[in-house]
C-alpha cells in the first residue's frame, strides 16, 4: 500500500509536469492573433505625446503588424523590430529602395511594407491598378516621374525622394516642404501605396 502511495504521487507529478510542459509548447507553436489597441478616447495622441512616446501603425509583411507604442524619438528601424521583422515575403528590394529605416516616426504614422507579389501581381490582376495607374506614388517615383507634376520641378522631386517615406499624401507639405498651394493642385495625382 505504500508502495502504491510513493508511486502514484510521483506519477500524478508526472502527469502534471507533462501536461505543463506540453500546454507551454503548444503556447509556442501556435498561430498568434494580432491584436490592436484602437484607442477611442479624446485627446490620447496628446497624452501619448506628453509622456514622450508615439503611437506607430506597422502594416503589410512584418510578422506582427499592429499599433505600437514606441519612445518619442524612435526610428523606422525601431517600428520594424517591435513588430517582428520583415515577414519572408517582404518585398526587401523595396525597402532598402524606398525606406529610410533611420527616418524618425511620428504619432500617428502609419509604416506599410509590401509583399513580393503585391506589387508583381497589383499590376496583374487588381483591377483597381487599371484605375490608379496613372497615380504617382510619391514613396517609389522617379526624380524624373515627381518632375512632371504642375509646380514641382527637380529640386523639388528630389526633396520628396530625400524625406521619403511618406505615410499619407498630405506628408508632402511639412515633410518634403511643398507649398500648399502645389499640393492642392497635384494631390489627386498622387498615392503612398
Amino acid at each position: 500500500m505504500e508502495w502504491v502511495k510513493k508511486w502514484g504521487v510521483v506519477g500524478i507529478i508526472g502527469i502534471l509536469g507533462i501536461g505543463l510542459i506540453g500546454h507551454g509548447v503548444w503556447d509556442q507553436i501556435k498561430p498568434r492573433e494580432v491584436v490592436v489597441e484602437i484607442v477611442k478616447e479624446q485627446g490620447v495622441s496628446d497624452k501619448v505625446q506628453a509622456s514622450g512616446e508615439v503611437m506607430v501603425d506597422v502594416a503589410g509583411a512584418v510578422e506582427q503588424p499592429g499599433v505600437y507604442k514606441l519612445p518619442a524619438n524612435s526610428r523606422i528601424g525601431d517600428a520594424l523590430v517591435v513588430a517582428g521583422g520583415l515577414a519572408a515575403e517582404a518585398d526587401r528590394e523595396w525597402v532598402a529602395k524606398t525606406l529610410n529605416l533611420a527616418a524618425k516616426v511620428e504619432d500617428g504614422e502609419k509604416v506599410y511594407i509590401p509583399s513580393n507579389s503585391q506589387i508583381s501581381n497589383s499590376q496583374i490582376t487588381n483591377p483597381e491598378h487599371n484605375q490608379n495607374s496613372n497615380l504617382i506614388n510619391i514613396n517609389t517615383a522617379s526624380v524624373d516621374e515627381l518632375d512632371s507634376l504642375e509646380g514641382i520641378g527637380e529640386t523639388r522631386a528630389k526633396a520628396i525622394v530625400d524625406n521619403r517615406p511618406y505615410s499619407k499624401t498630405e506628408d508632402l507639405v511639412v515633410k518634403a516642404k511643398i507649398p500648399q498651394s502645389v499640393y492642392e493642385k497635384i494631390h489627386d495625382q498622387l498615392s503612398v501605396y
